[in-house]
């Protein structure tokens, strides 16, 4: 990871919305705060301590009693109790390397800013391969976490180091018809983790989306987007082989088991500009009250347990036995995935 100069947060942490197909997740719309006299969060809703410690992570169990439970998410990534998985080979993206038809929609949803890519069987998004089951994972959409400004607002982290930012790429397993039935099972949700390092020039891949931001200021209020090849936002053909994969949870409320998680070692560079455009998202356009920017919008870390993380064959790991040898058929055939990535990405 080449994340730079983030201290660690140990403090005031909080987490967003996974809405998908027009649904929230385990959570509505709550109660946002004003900078004069915070709100109080209606009962059956949730927010960030950011926003009102009263509804904060703390108190989600309340809420969704699995956020008290085993298997959540976030984590951080100790590189060395990682153990090396030779099954974990090359992603097969279908129609990422390629804008689909459109439009997209851009919402701020009051806990983040969400980018819905599912536009149904035309323009669908798919992924396999790199030890996921079969037969796919279908792309619905990818929101973002951030900090306050000068300050960290990654989610996940490796060996502590956290980044500017953290996008989620979202994905439902084909095996199920609908997010209720896939988030009753542990491989119902595929998410990619990217972790967002701060450069001073701008990153021309999320200047679409980021000069949108201001058009989604309030709460509740969506735009179109034209559409892009998403393969532009993630890790490099090289960087897509460095990642790490452990069970476990949907960050917000409901927090259910139900979530594969890819975590990529290689940060993807996004402008400091750009950075602070996301943390002047206004979050709430109700009457009388000051209209306040979105910060801090991601959830405290959670025990791993005795749950374990796996290193894919390029990832870093700094474990103390002898690692596994990753067998050379695997390294060709992580060549001809990214081949035939690139082929399926285009489309007919």
């Amino acid at each position: 990871m080449v994340c730079t100069a983030r201290p660690p947060l140990t403090k005031t942490m909080g987490f967003h919305s996974w809405t998908l197909a027009g649904k929230e997740l385990g959570g509505g719309p709550d109660g946002r705060p004003s900078a004069q006299s915070p709100a109080h969060c209606p009962a059956g809703t949730w927010c960030y301590d950011s926003q009102d410690p009263k509804c904060g992570p703390a108190h989600w169990k309340e809420l969704s009693p699995a956020c008290g439970g085993p298997a959540q998410s976030p984590i951080n990534i100790d590189l060395q109790l990682v153990q090396r998985d030779p099954t974990l080979g090359s992603f097969i993206f279908q129609g990422y390397n390629s804008a689909p038809p459109g439009p997209w929609t851009l919402e701020n949803d009051g806990h983040t800013v969400l980018l819905r890519v599912d536009n149904g069987p035309q323009s669908r998004l798919e992924m396999r391969g790199a030890g996921l089951p079969l037969p796919a994972y279908r792309a619905l959409q990818l929101h973002f976490h951030w900090g306050s400004p000068g300050q960290a607002g990654s989610e996940h982290s490796l060996d502590r180091q956290r980044c500017p930012m953290e996008m989620h790429v979202v994905h439902m397993n084909t095996r199920y018809q609908s997010m209720g039935e896939a988030l009753h099972h542990p491989d119902g949700l595929a998410v990619l983790a990217v972790l967002l390092a701060e450069q001073d020039s701008d990153n021309a891949n999320f200047s679409a989306l980021v000069s949108s931001l201001k058009n989604v200021s309030i709460r509740g209020v969506s735009v179109p987007l034209a559409t892009f090849p998403l393969a532009s936002l993630l890790p490099g053909p090289s960087g897509l082989s460095r990642y790490y994969r452990y069970s476990g949870s949907v960050t917000t409320p409901g927090c259910e088991p139900a979530v594969l998680w890819t975590v990529f070692e290689d940060a993807v560079p996004i402008g400091r500009a750009q950075v602070a455009q996301f943390q002047t998202v206004l979050q709430t356009g109700q009457p009388g009250r000051r209209l306040v920017p979105l910060t801090k919008n991601f959830r405290p870390q959670q025990p791993l347990g005795g749950r374990r993380v796996w290193a894919s064959c390029g990832a870093s790991i700094r474990a103390t036995a002898p690692p596994t040898a990753c067998p050379q058929a695997l390294a060709v055939g992580a060549l001809l995935g990214l081949e035939l990535s690139l082929l399926l990405g285009q489309g007919p």
